[in-house]
């Protein structure tokens, strides 16, 4: 039982999942305090609220923390543009540049127009049926 839980975690991609996982999650710290710490405080300044952070309602004794929210936004938005611009867009141009198609080579055979048999492209008669064939391509 324990053996087939081992070949499991050792596999590459359960391990590869796990250490992105793990640097998500760093990742997404970073950006939290990048936005709680530099980019809510300056568009706080800008729209002249000091602590954009506390911005909160109160309605029947419930608060309605909004400033968290619009921060929580803030932080996906940049995480999910990071992502995107610095994860997303390289992997596909580099799946483009492995993955180019090569033109297909110049076919060898041709069908014969009597019995359907491939044939070589230079041949004159059918080696199955003897017709004659004629040019490059049938």
């Amino acid at each position: 039982m324990l053996d087939g839980f081992k070949k499991f975690i050792l596999r590459g991609n359960v391990v590869d999942m796990a250490v992105g996982v793990v640097i998500g999650a760093a990742f997404g710290g970073v950006v939290g305090s990048l936005t709680k710490g530099l980019l809510t405080p300056f568009i706080g300044a800008l729209v002249k609220l000091p602590d954009f952070s506390n911005l909160k309602y109160n309605v029947r004794g419930s608060d309605f923390l909004v400033g968290d929210f619009i921060n929580a936004v803030i932080s996906f938005l940049l995480i999910a543009a990071a992502v995107y611009f610095f994860v997303v867009v390289p992997v596909n141009w580099l799946l483009a540049r492995m993955n180019k198609e090569e033109p297909a080579a110049a076919p060898t055979t041709k069908k014969c127009p009597e019995c359907l048999s491939e044939i070589p492209i230079e041949a004159k008669r059918c080696a199955h049926c003897t017709q004659v064939v004629l040019g490059r391509a049938a």
